[in-house]
């Protein structure tokens, strides 16, 4: 790739949402107890507990560079002259465009969606006692990712030495030299990235105890819980790229004509052309780690007296749901490629006529003519699943610590050089 490996910061200032969320799980340590409570009370205890995490991260770029360049050290004339030697010489016509888009960049982590450890529990309440626990719990994460990039890059770039005259001189020989005509142009663009972790925090998974324990005779007890976990990941990508480039570069076009009185030569550089096209987009990463997870449950019923009634109800659900979508478009206008590269080179239609010598021939020698076009493009890639390598370079440049510590001093002071 041509010179891709953007810092995060640079990146950030092209247009990146960084959200880095630390949302707590439902509790550290979660208790509800029903205890020592005497005959004939009728206890209950209810909770719903509800948590809710939204993100929404929206990029949209519109990129117009419509550049024109030209270097030209030609369309010299050296007509008329009598009584000497006739030179004309040029110097080096050389042309640098370089055109480096970065845009649309999102980094979500939603850290401790896990539940944390809960334990309901009915334990030594007296004979004919009613004793109820209801849990409900809820945990919803929902994270949307979307970019959209449409650029436009209209490059001319055009360098030349020739179209000299050397013509109608008299008296002494005529040299038309040129320089080297070089034309470098080179395009990046990358866009369009979207990277997301949720994780269940720092901990492990949390444990579930549900306890009905030592209650009195003809008791009558319940747990009721209910534990729902619901994570959506949506990430999508839209991407319209067109680069139209036309490079020029010529040494050529030169006449010497009708001439007398010495030798004639024309003498042309090289014309050289080097067109790179670089097209990097539509990047999901996305990674959902122990979400919902509940390592250790236990229910138990237990010790509990003649003719009590007991009934532990649990109904646990965790629902994934992972969409990734990208959509790399070149035919978004009336053109058809994502690189149009339109290169001409000319180091020829040399012209030495009607010249009258003495006694040598005329000559005319052109330099080399190089063209070098290279376009690369490399788009839509999903990934679900492990954590890649810490080390791995990432398309954008980012260097991704996983633990999401970025310093916002750090990159201001980035940002502001």
């Amino acid at each position: 790739m041509n010179d891709l490996k953007k810092k995060v910061a640079s990146a950030i200032a092209a247009g990146t949402l960084l959200l880095n969320l630390a949302t707590p799980a439902f509790a550290t340590s979660l208790t509800l107890e029903v205890s020592g409570n005497g005959s004939d009370s009728d206890n209950e205890v209810e909770l719903e507990y509800e948590q809710e995490v939204t993100v929404t991260q929206t990029n949209v770029a519109n990129v117009l560079n419509d550049i024109k360049v030209e270097a030209e050290t030609g369309g010299n004339e050296a007509e008329d002259n009598t009584g000497g030697d006739v030179e004309i010489e040029t110097g080096d016509a050389e042309t640098n465009v370089t055109v480096s888009n970065t845009l649309n960049s999102n980094v979500a982590h939603v850290d401790a969606c896990c539940l944390g450890d809960v334990t309901a529990k009915i334990s030594g309440n007296g004979s004919d006692s009613d004793n109820e626990i209801e849990l409900e719990l809820e945990n919803e994460v929902e994270v949307t990712q979307a970019n959209e990039a449409n650029v436009w890059n209209y490059v001319k770039a055009e360098a030349e030495t020739g179209e000299n005259e050397a013509e109608d001189n008299t008296g002494g020989s005529v040299k038309i030299g040129t320089g080297n005509a070089t034309t470098t142009v080179s395009v990046s663009n990358a866009a369009n990235s979207n990277s997301a972790w949720v994780s269940g925090g720092s901990g492990s998974g949390g444990s579930l105890s549900a306890l009905i324990l030592d209650n009195g005779a003809d008791s009558d007890n319940e747990i009721e819980l209910e534990l729902e976990n619901e994570t959506e990941l949506t990430q999508g990508n839209l991407a319209n790229i067109l680069n139209d480039v036309k490079v020029e570069a010529e040494t050529g076009d030169n006449e010497a004509e009708d001439n007398t009185g010495g030798p004639v030569e024309i003498s042309t550089g090289d014309a050289t052309v080097d067109v790179t096209v670089d097209n990097l987009v539509n990047f999901n990463w996305a990674d959902i780690d122990g979400c919902g997870c509940l390592e250790d449950i236990l229910a138990k019923i237990s010790g509990n007296g003649a003719d009590s009634d007991n009934e532990i109800e649990a109904e646990l659900e965790s629902e994934l749901e992972v969409t990734q979508a990208n959509d790399f478009d070149c035919k978004f206008t009336d053109k058809d490629a994502c690189a149009k590269v339109d290169a001409e080179l000319s180091t020829g239609d040399n012209e030495a006529e009607g010249n009258t010598q003495g006694g040598e021939d005329p000559t005319i020698e052109t330099g080399d003519a190089n063209a070098d076009v290279e376009v690369n493009n490399s788009g839509n890639s999903n990934v679900f699943g492990d954590v890649p390598d810490p080390e791995l370079e990432w398309p954008w440049g980012f260097d991704f610590n996983f633990n999401f510590s970025f310093d916002l001093e750090d990159l201001l002071a980035a940002l502001l050089g």
